[in-house]
């Protein structure tokens, strides 16, 4: 898609370097778009360099395509990163004296904008009613941040980090094709206690499961997620309207909670991580080495919850037409080894598709980056997916709906 980046006159324009990176990575054609000021903090060179396109400030440019006003009318999404106290103020005034200006007006695409400036720029009562119009006009926020600004002050006004930016911007983008669906997603890694202070558990984060619950929520869908031992910073990620977010501890918590969710879903993801096994026993106190029994510890086999869901669709127990999704971390560096370990799975599990991701030091558990490849109904891989979890979750709602047909 085609997206303008707006770049007003603020120290935090260098960051936006990096957000167009970003948004050129993730598959999307960017246009810079500078106020004469932006060119003071990072220069043309730099901009044309990034973004591949032609970088102009002035609405004399071009003008046989009449590009002040067409960069506007042909952008799906206008993202303005800073945007400084200035900006904002000519935005909700309406002015358009340059190519940014011009090209806000011209443009009903969504605008998301990302505010820079000094704390108390950012508290002035002026600024403050800006913000108000332009929020009530449909413009989307984004920060600002709390923290280190130029010159040394502290305080709300930082621009929000280019990687933020760049998925609220990609979030904006994403197709409705979910509207009026339910969607039950399990996230996290459960945990089986062995005493008071002590579980079997595994490493998953939960990052995958929450950007595929984020990700359904984006594109319309009504979103149940189960979350297991799940930190709230990850959660956070899946503050959304249409989230309901469901906590859980152990195996057998996950399993009656997704049972509930999936019962009434069109869709149901396990991306948590389910321990196999738990403790035969939990110790109501400490165990210690004095005990001797922690030389041994008797395990005994948790339920198999995408198993179980998929029994309970065929016996009726779940609407017409589910989609069941599973995951199967492998850390078998031969991929077709995987991919036929990753088969056998789908088969025996019950389920429609099967996501393989490698689970290695760069890829995985407790990594921004993941890789996946999508096994289908016929066995075959369906869909395959590298990159930040965002971007794998994205591939697979694509697989989903190519699915449903």
């Amino acid at each position: 898609m085609d997206i303008v980046v707006g770049v007003s006159g603020g120290i935090a324009a260098y960051k936006s370097v990096q957000l167009v990176r970003l948004l050129i990575k993730a598959g999307h054609d960017v246009t810079v778009v500078l106020t004469e000021d932006a060119l003071r903090f990072v220069g043309a060179p730099t901009w044309e360099a990034i973004s591949r396109n032609p970088v102009t400030t002035s609405v004399h440019d071009d003008v046989a395509r009449v590009r002040h006003v067409a960069l506007g009318q042909g952008a799906d999404l206008v993202v303005v990163a800073p945007a400084t106290a200035n900006t904002i103020a000519r935005m909700a005034a309406g002015i358009a004296d340059n190519l940014l200006g011009t090209t806000l007006l011209a443009t009903t695409a969504p605008v998301l904008i990302a505010p820079a400036m000094h704390a108390e720029m950012w508290a002035h009562p002026a600024t403050r009613a800006n913000i108000r119009t332009l929020v009530e006009r449909g413009v989307q926020l984004i920060g600002p941040d709390d923290g280190e600004l130029a010159g040394g002050d502290s305080g709300p006004g930082r621009m929000s980090e280019p990687e933020s930016i760049a998925q609220a911007a990609l979030r904006l983008l994403a197709p409705q094709d979910l509207t009026g669906m339910r969607v039950a997603v399990s996230a996290g890694g459960t945990r089986e206690p062995i005493d008071p202070v002590r579980y079997l558990g595994n490493r998953s984060s939960g990052r995958q499961g929450v950007a595929i619950a984020r990700a359904a929520a984006d594109r319309g869908a009504e979103v149940e997620l189960v979350a297991a031992g799940v930190a709230r910073d990850v959660l956070e990620a899946a503050r959304h309207p249409r989230i309901g977010i469901r906590p859980v501890a152990t195996a057998a918590e996950l399993a009656a909670a997704m049972k509930d969710a999936a019962s009434a879903a069109d869709v149901v993801v396990m991306a948590a991580a389910v321990a196999d096994y738990r403790p035969a026993q939990e110790s109501p106190h400490k165990l210690t080495k004095e005990d001797g029994i922690l030389e041994r510890i008797e395990l005994v086999e948790n339920e198999d919850v995408l198993a179980a869901l998929a029994a309970a669709r065929a016996a009726g127990r779940a609407p017409q037409g589910q989609i069941l999704v599973g995951f199967a971390a492998e850390t078998l560096a031969d991929p077709a080894a995987r991919r036929d370990r990753a088969r056998r799975k789908r088969e025996r599990k019950g389920a429609d598709l099967l996501a393989v991701n490698l689970a290695d030091a760069e890829h995985g558990f407790e990594r921004a980056e993941n890789a996946v490849e999508i096994i289908g109904p016929e066995g075959s891989v369906v869909a395959t997916a590298a990159g930040t979890k965002g971007e794998v979750a994205t591939a697979l709602w694509d697989a989903v709906a190519a699915v449903r047909g």
